[in-house]
């Protein structure tokens, strides 16, 4: 048994996996990062041990997926800016509570994991998970196998400029890809239509019932998020692109409008089979991938 987990901009999800995959328990409480790291590290604990007890079997291991860049060598996240982190030993801060091995990754790698070994890029060579919720992740997979980066920060397609002098982001800059297409991105577009405080999907909801102004941000929003797709696959051509986060929950109606705009004979796309656990169901496979990569006597402790 694996313990995965999710820490999102809005919720921690912890999932109980099995060797095969199986997502056998799964419980989740909010982040608020507002709180503070020790806060939000704590409920992760909480969330880990109540797995434990309810895991018939030893747990190996736990294995957490952040958002924003990860440093797996020295397991730590070393900057996660809608949660406001940076530099956290999150892994130790878990291990020396739990007396289990924790490992870390970025949430959308484990993502793409989760969708190569069990969901819609199952079989695929090369391909791009996209995750879109409070922010946009990537996970990116060539050959077979999850790419990084140099400096291990590859993928965070979330923060490449679509418009020069844009809106502000949380990461600092102006402009990023998920100031304009994140679910938080399409929220506070939702707010200029005077009906209160929307989630992204009330946003979709009021279009497809007719709204004008919600079609009006609904069109404005998947312009915006062809132009970040099609960028990727401008430069990675890869097989498929696998929608995955709390946006991919428009299922059928979010791939005809992609596919309106991106009209492609070579890359196909695809929801995440897998949902919003993508995340937790990769990260119960991905730490032997870690451990084949990085030594855990090189950790830095």
């Amino acid at each position: 048994m694996r313990i995965g987990i999710d820490l999102g901009g809005t919720n921690i999800a912890g999932g109980l996996v099995g060797d095969d995959g199986k997502l056998i328990n799964k419980k989740t409480t909010p982040t608020l990062p507002l709180r503070g790291v020790d806060a939000v590290v704590g409920d992760i604990i909480g969330l880990c041990k109540a797995l434990v007890e309810f895991s018939p079997y030893p747990v190996q291991y736990v294995g957490i997926g952040c958002p924003g860049v990860v440093h797996p060598p020295s397991q730590t996240l070393v900057n996660a800016p809608n949660l406001g982190f940076f530099n956290v030993p999150l892994s130790k801060m878990v291990e020396d509570v739990l007396r289990l091995p924790v490992f870390l990754e970025n949430d959308a790698n484990c993502a793409a994991l989760g969708e190569m070994f069990f969901g819609a890029a199952k079989g695929v060579q090369n391909a791009v998970v996209i995750t879109i919720g409070t922010g946009i992740g990537g996970g990116i997979i060539i050959d077979g196998k999850l790419y990084t980066g140099t400096f291990f920060g590859a993928g965070e397609v979330g923060h490449q400029i679509i418009e020069v002098n844009g809106r502000a982001c949380g990461c600092g800059k102006n402009g990023c890809w998920e100031a304009y297409a994140s679910a938080a991105a399409l929220m506070r577009d939702g707010a200029s239509l005077g009906l209160g405080q929307l989630t992204a999907k009330d946003v979709f909801d009021a279009a497809h019932a007719g709204d004008d102004g919600a079609k009006v941000i609904i069109e404005n929003y998947y312009n915006y998020l062809c132009i970040g797709l099609l960028n990727i696959i401008n430069i990675l051509q890869p097989e498929i692109v696998v929608i995955g986060g709390g946006i991919s929950g428009q299922g059928d109606s979010l791939l005809s409008a992609i596919q309106n705009r991106i009209n492609l004979a070579t890359t196909r796309f695809a929801i995440a089979r897998l949902g919003n656990d993508a995340g937790i169901v990769g990260w119960g496979q991905a730490p032997t991938l870690v451990r084949k990569t990085y030594s855990r006597t090189a950790v830095t402790r």
